[in-house]
């Protein structure tokens, strides 16, 4: 199988067209590229639930602070190409910055609360930048099915939230995430860390589990699981915790004490200069 690549919203948007007259069932895989085992996962649940799976790579410069790392943002689109071709992608769309952002363009997605709790306070304007490019794949590309991954949870909120809201007819698809043996979960930064910090990083994950099996033990205080899971990070020597967060695994509104029917438990680290995420959902079975 060719992959067909596309650089215009035009020329998806034809394509997409061409499908839904065909009968053909779309999958919109979003990505900013820097493609890893998690990313392969999300075309790959794709592959299985349509007849043409469509992924995206832009590094989305609206997304990103002035002090973020855009510029430095890994890119490898011959390297990307060929491992989203191998997963199962049937369209690569890859826009430059000026076709998603052409000169004039004024209009921006916010959404009012998620954008400014967590993620969204320590990044501000991160989930404008978001909920804008994941509209205007949607609108190019237009799926029957998106996929994004379980990783970025407040995100993969955000777009279910957008989705609704903006009454868009598109399935949203939650996928696991992709871990490595250690436990880490996969993400394009981790090429930022040091052997060291790489080493050290798997706390994130130790410190989920082990909030995992206090649960399931019956603990129920947000107090006990947190300040425990602080304990196990700082064993990993971190630069700094930004947070550590229980929520509603679909609203994201703060939890008083643990549901034991599911609490996400979201947590965000620093390595030096780089910002590693990770969750949990927390359930007493």
């Amino acid at each position: 199988m060719t992959v067909q690549t596309l650089s215009t919203i035009g020329e998806l948007q034809a394509a997409a067209d061409a499908a839904r007259v065909a009968g053909k069932h779309i999958a919109l895989v979003p990505t900013m590229g820097a493609l890893h085992k998690g990313h392969i996962s999300l075309i790959e649940r794709a592959r299985s639930m349509a007849d043409v799976v469509v992924t995206s790579i832009f590094v989305n410069p609206a997304q990103f602070g002035p002090q973020e790392d855009f510029e430095k943002y890994p890119r490898d689109l011959v390297r990307d190409s060929a491992q989203a071709q191998a997963a199962g992608t049937d369209i690569l769309f890859t826009p430059d910055v000026a076709v998603m952002y052409p000169r004039g363009f004024q209009t921006y997605i916010d959404n009012n609360r998620l954008a400014t709790i967590l993620e969204g306070l320590e990044r501000p304007g991160h989930f404008r930048g978001v909920a804008t490019v994941v509209t205007k794949l949607l609108n190019a590309a237009k799926p029957h099915i998106a996929v994004f991954g379980q990783k970025d949870a407040q995100q993969a909120a955000l777009v279910r939230m957008l989705a609704r809201d903006l009454n868009i007819d598109v399935e949203i698809v939650v996928a696991p995430i992709v871990r490595e043996p250690d436990g880490l979960a996969l993400s394009s930064r981790n090429v930022y860390l040091s052997p060291e910090q790489r080493k050290n990083a798997v706390a994130l994950h130790r410190s989920l589990e082990k909030a995992a099996e206090m649960v399931r033990a019956g603990e129920r205080s947000l107090d006990v699981l947190r300040d425990t899971m602080r304990a196990v990070i700082e064993g990993g020597n971190p630069t700094k915790i930004d947070y550590i967060a229980f929520v509603h695994p679909e609203t994201f509104e703060p939890m008083s004490e643990v549901d034991p029917r599911g609490t996400l438990v979201v947590v965000t680290v620093r390595f030096g200069d780089t910002r590693l995420l990770d969750n949990e959902i927390l359930r007493n079975t």
